[in-house]
């Protein structure tokens, strides 16, 4: 499916953006909840819920993409994790 800036935005349907593509590469124990990643022709990055594969698409940036997983590797989201 080609997509252009225009007809992609936060929070579009996943299912707009088209099956193919999408990606889980946070697998693990946890019931097939997982989360989903697909790039984009433009370089964003769409995240889905794999339980909820119609529901809402975030988009970001390959910048913002970068940050997230720097900080995560920092452990600023170790709090996230925390029970």
């Amino acid at each position: 499916m080609t997509t252009t800036d225009e007809s992609v935005y936060n929070g579009m349907p996943a299912s707009e953006l088209g099956e193919q593509g999408w990606e889980c590469p946070w697998s693990g124990p946890n019931g097939g909840q997982c989360v989903e990643t697909k790039q984009l022709a433009d370089g964003r990055v769409a995240v889905r819920q794999s339980t909820d594969p119609a529901g809402p698409a975030l988009i970001y940036t390959p910048e913002e993409i970068t940050a997230f997983v720097r900080g995560v590797k920092q452990g600023l989201a170790d709090h996230l994790t925390a029970g």
